[in-house]
């Protein structure tokens, strides 16, 4: 069967795959693009397993693509909710130093908050606290009151629809297996036949390594999977939750700690922690893909990464399996939360890069080749971030791919 014929093909229909084919198909109305997604709907992964925050900007370091992307992304996301009928809901979120040994960490994210411009963000004292979160205890906290919550299964579907509205076409259940080189072009070999393109965008997600690796190209990383477990509060203690709480991060670890969601749904979770998962889509502990954990174990920088945080991750491990110790670390920002008040929840499995030395990549990874562009880190804000994201890549893309306006 001939292929079918692309000017660029979107690997990944996740939301970052999504806010790019929207954004090409917008500047180039005449081009040739197809989104493949493997599974039978959009947004499967990490996109509809992420807590719907809408993040403001306050953690990451100023200069970075996390800070660029994330405070442009707030507004770019607003904006577009308000012209499509998304819902949305800026809740606000506290992050709480509960005694003095915090309180440098937190003036530290008071400043990396006002040098990225984040609106609205105010040091406030433990009877202001207690005023926006009446459960909560601490000593001192940064209040966001821009911070908000959003379904972002929602937004990706409204994508999708705009870039087939734009004349893009959106392929599901189609994986790809295998990737060539024929005749100048690139031909994608999947489970729905063959497609040929002169530029590919790499918006693989959990497997984004991998689809680098099939093109031959070498990047000094692997994807690591971790999967994080959410508990839900039962309805009865719902009110002991007005909008998110969030503790003071641990500068060590390139996670945010145990914290409290309200949702876009109305409900509140609890979490989450950050295990290793055994498999790329490990959403489960019995989930294991041999395969994909002895590549895990065959990775140096894998050794390393555990060399550095093996006491962190232990504990991590011993509160996945504890309800009890789940509560009591919930119980540092919130008292009155008892084991009993959580019933099981979902879980999301984060694509964190990490490179040979065992560094985790702090920001997005956003690397072209002669025929791609592959974007192999983009975990948290990347779904706040995803119209500034796509954009830059959408520069790119135009650039490397010579596409015509």
């Amino acid at each position: 069967m001939a292929s079918q014929q692309y000017d660029v093909i979107v690997v990944g229909g996740g939301i970052v795959g999504l806010a790019t084919a929207m954004e090409l198909t917008k500047r180039h109305p005449r081009i040739r693009l197809a989104v493949l997604e493997k599974e039978p709907t959009v947004a499967s992964h990490q996109t509809g397993h992420n807590s719907g925050v809408i993040h403001s900007g306050i953690y990451y370091r100023p200069g970075s693509q996390k800070a660029q992307f994330c405070v442009a992304g707030v507004k770019a996301l607003t904006r577009f909710c308000d012209e499509n009928g998304i819902e949305y809901n800026q809740i606000g979120k506290v992050i709480i130093a509960r005694n003095e040994s915090e309180l440098p960490r937190l003036e530290e994210l008071l400043k990396r908050g006002v040098a990225n411009q984040v609106e609205g963000l105010q040091m406030i004292g433990p009877e202001r606290l207690k005023e926006i979160e009446p459960h909560t205890v601490g000593i001192r906290a940064l209040h966001a009151p821009k911070t908000g919550i959003i379904d972002y299964k929602k937004v990706s579907s409204v994508y999708a629809i705009k870039v087939q509205e734009q004349g893009g076409d959106l392929r599901t259940s189609t994986k790809v297996l295998r990737i060539v080189r024929s005749d100048g072009s690139l031909v994608l070999e999947t489970t729905q036949g063959s497609f040929q393109t002169k530029g590919l965008i790499n918006c693989g997600g959990l497997y984004a390594d991998q689809v680098a690796r099939m093109m031959g190209a070498k990047f000094d990383l692997r994807i690591i999977p971790f999967r994080g477990e959410y508990y839900v509060l039962r309805p009865e203690s719902h009110h002991l939750v007005r909008g998110l709480i969030y503790p003071v991060p641990d500068p060590r670890f390139p996670f945010l700690g145990v914290h409290f969601t309200r949702t876009i749904h109305g409900g509140v979770e609890a979490g989450p922690n950050a295990v290793l998962a055994l498999a790329r889509e490990g959403y489960t502990k019995t989930t294991i893909r041999l395969g994909e954990t002895l590549g895990t174990l065959a990775f140096r920088g894998f050794w390393a990464m555990s060399f550095k945080y093996w006491k962190i991750g232990l504990g991590e491990i011993y509160r996945s399996f504890s309800k009890g110790v789940f509560a009591h670390d919930l119980q540092s920002l919130v008292p009155e939360v008892q084991a009993k008040d959580l019933a099981s929840g979902g879980s999301g499995v984060r694509a964190q890069a990490v490179d040979s030395h065992g560094r985790l990549l702090d920001d997005f990874s956003i690397q072209q080749t002669k025929e791609a562009v592959h974007v192999l880190n983009a975990p948290s804000p990347g779904a706040t971030s995803s119209i500034p994201i796509g954009q830059h890549i959408a520069n790119l893309a135009t650039e490397s791919f010579g596409l015509g306006s």
